[in-house]
């Protein structure tokens, strides 16, 4: 039970690890409902390319669209992008690195994607079956001679149960041949882009490392800044609430000076004009980073 709650405080306390995390259930998931999906080609000369590339890749841009909204780091990155200067200047290679970031992680369930349907051939059979070659195939189309007639019966190659289909004895190669070429792309996909990782892993120390991670610090920095700022929020909104309240009950009028003990998180603040003027001062003038003198201190204006 305590390793389960260190577990948990970790992750709590990680919004980075928690957004991996997420992000590797989210490709998990593709594959899942990859294998749950009932593939049906449509077997008709018009149809089948657009269904085979729709299910290829019209389902990569909603996995893509999701990975954006379940990390926390896309908001951050578009709230620094375009906040107001203020007292604190816009850095854009840690705008860069965030956007960097966020894309990569989105990008892991729709590369599953398309990795396992390549691999599985099934699109890619629906979907290119009207543009192999039947001379490649002796046997496959020799009595069809009009164009329509052999786009035609192309179409029908994923359909192995149409009649067509059924009493071919090449249909097993050609379906074979399209598999193979739709693995040996997937394949090499995998291939391409484990030489990119290993490319950014060995080319990594041969770049200004410090650079990298100061850019890393100021990113994790405005992730803790802020849930920092909402804890505050939180705290002064519970002290807010309990002296509106104290103020409501006419018998409780005693309650409402402060106890010697009791922590005071108002400073000052006692109306929603207040709060509001100083929730749009934090938005609009950042206190710059420099703890040192008192500039970081937002005033109400």
């Amino acid at each position: 039970m305590d390793r389960f709650q260190m577990v948990f405080q970790y992750f709590q306390s990680n919004s980075e690890s928690v957004t991996n995390g997420i992000c590797g259930l989210l490709a998990l998931a593709s594959v899942k409902i990859y294998t749950i999906f009932d593939f049906n080609c449509p077997c008709l000369v018009k149809y089948n390319m657009a269904y085979g590339l729709g299910i290829m890749f019209i389902p990569p841009v909603a996995l893509f669209l999701c990975g954006l909204i379940i990390n926390r780091q896309f908001v951050m990155m578009l709230e620094e992008w375009r906040r107001p200067a203020g007292d604190r200047r816009k850095d854009p290679s840690i705008i860069r690195y965030m956007c960097s970031s966020v894309m990569q992680r989105a990008m892991i369930a729709p590369t599953v994607w398309i990795l396992v349907t390549l691999l599985d051939g099934k699109c890619f059979v629906c979907a290119f079956s009207s543009s192999i070659d039947p001379e490649k195939f002796p046997d496959f189309a020799a009595n069809i001679t009009s164009y329509d007639a052999l786009q035609h019966f192309l179409a029908k190659i994923p359909c192995k149960h149409d009649e067509l289909m059924r009493n071919n004895t090449s249909h097993k190669a050609v379906s074979r041949y399209l598999k193979c070429c739709s693995q040996a792309f997937g394949w090499s996909l995998v291939l391409i882009l484990i030489v990119m990782a290993l490319l950014a892993r060995s080319l990594k120390p041969c770049f200004n490392h410090a650079a990298f991670l100061q850019t890393r610090y100021w990113s994790n920095y405005i992730d803790l800044e802020q849930k920092i700022f909402e804890e505050a929020c939180c705290e002064q909104t519970r002290d807010f609430a309990h002296k509106c309240i104290l103020h409501f009950f006419d018998s409780m009028q005693t309650e409402i000076k402060l106890r010697p003990k009791e922590n005071n998180h108002l400073r000052g603040i006692t109306s929603q004009e207040q709060i509001s003027k100083f929730l749009l001062s934090w938005y609009n003038r950042k206190p710059p980073l420099d703890i040192s003198c008192g500039g970081a201190m937002i005033r109400l204006q």
